[in-house]
């Protein structure tokens, strides 16, 4: 029998617990801890903490990341931040006792641009600890990036690239409620936009990857970001969201080259979105379309494509990968026959 792969959870949010909760159906997986330094988290049972079902689990959540870290797990499951600055240390702990890492960090996905320095450190230092990380989850990591680049597989000459994501927010999380401005005044929405407190993380790495990977020589990536405005009064379990208060972000992404579109990306996230649905759309030879009615469900599909990411990262180059360098599959429950 093969040895078991031994797992930290780093972040215990929303997220965190998903993954975790996912983790414990594999049966190559054995959780050996978890991190986070929320004080109501510290000292009790991660089972109870994520709400299992057979709780406890005898894995007592940690502050102390050191102590947890040297526990030599092969993989740490990274769900703290989107900002690639605020977890740079937390990443550089994980690649310094040997682990690989699979982070939902939305700007680790694709850093070369935004963040060469960064990016060039973490390479660094995965490679000389001999393993490597990766940046992912559902949106940077699959459907406006991986999965685009896949569909151009079957093409000779790509012009242009689009990709449309309309998500309905309102069964979402209130991290992400609030993250995407649900509930706040129009002019409440904009002051927050200027202050880069409301935005959907990730289109800018996604446009980047899209480029690079398709040869489009694209020299400049601009974004703009709009309040999507409720016409109606609505309410979700969390919040009440009356008509003419923002339901949720608008935002676009475009790749450019001298001056002319070669990139659209488009998100439209918000409460009460109608007719939910990912669309991506290559131009060129032949033209390609694929539309996924109802879209990827955001929180399902980012537990899954970080924890399906597992058996890729662990076989890959030591260094800094994205989700474009690896075969992620479905990682079954069972060992495969």
């Amino acid at each position: 029998m093969k040895k078991k792969i031994r797992a930290i959870q780093y972040g215990i949010g929303p997220i965190g617990a998903s993954i975790v909760k996912l983790l414990r159906e594999k049966e190559a997986i054995t959780l050996v801890g978890a991190i986070d330094t929320d004080p109501s988290k510290v000292g009790k049972d991660l089972g109870e903490v994520v709400g299992a079902a057979d709780a406890p689990w005898g894995i007592r959540v940690s502050g102390d990341a050191r102590g947890v870290l040297e526990q030599s797990a092969d993989v740490v499951m990274h769900t703290t931040s989107s900002s690639l600055p605020k977890v740079m240390d937390q990443l550089l702990a994980c690649l310094d006792v040997g682990s690989c890492v699979v982070s939902t960090c939305e700007e680790l996905s694709y850093p070369y641009r935004t963040y060469p320095e960064l990016a060039e450190k973490l390479d660094k230092a995965a490679k000389d600890a001999g393993v490597a990380l990766v940046g992912t989850g559902v949106n940077p990591g699959f459907v406006m990036d991986k999965l685009v680049v896949t569909l151009a597989a079957v093409s000779q000459r790509i012009e242009h690239a689009k990709a449309l994501r309309i998500v309905d927010a309102s069964k979402r999380r209130l991290p992400l409620q609030k993250k995407i401005g649900a509930g706040m005044t129009v002019e409440e929405f904009r002051a927050k936009v200027k202050e880069g407190v409301i935005k959907h993380v990730g289109l800018p790495e996604s446009v980047a990857m899209v480029a690079d990977s398709l040869g489009l020589p694209v020299d400049e990536i601009i974004e703009t970001i709009e309040p999507k405005v409720a016409t109606e009064h609505i309410k979700t379990e969390f919040l009440t969201i009356e008509a003419g208060q923002a339901a949720g972000v608008h935002q676009i992404a475009r790749g450019l080259s001298a001056g002319k579109e070669l990139i659209y990306m488009e998100l439209q996230m918000y409460v009460g979105a109608k007719d939910p649905a990912d669309t991506i759309e290559l131009k060129g030879h032949p033209n390609i379309s694929l539309v996924i009615p109802g879209g990827s469900q955001g929180d399902i599909a980012t537990a899954s494509v970080a924890v399906n990411s597992i058996p890729a990262i662990l076989e890959a180059p030591s260094g800094l990968r994205t989700s474009r360098d690896l075969a992620i599959g479905f990682f079954s429950p069972r060992p495969l026959k």
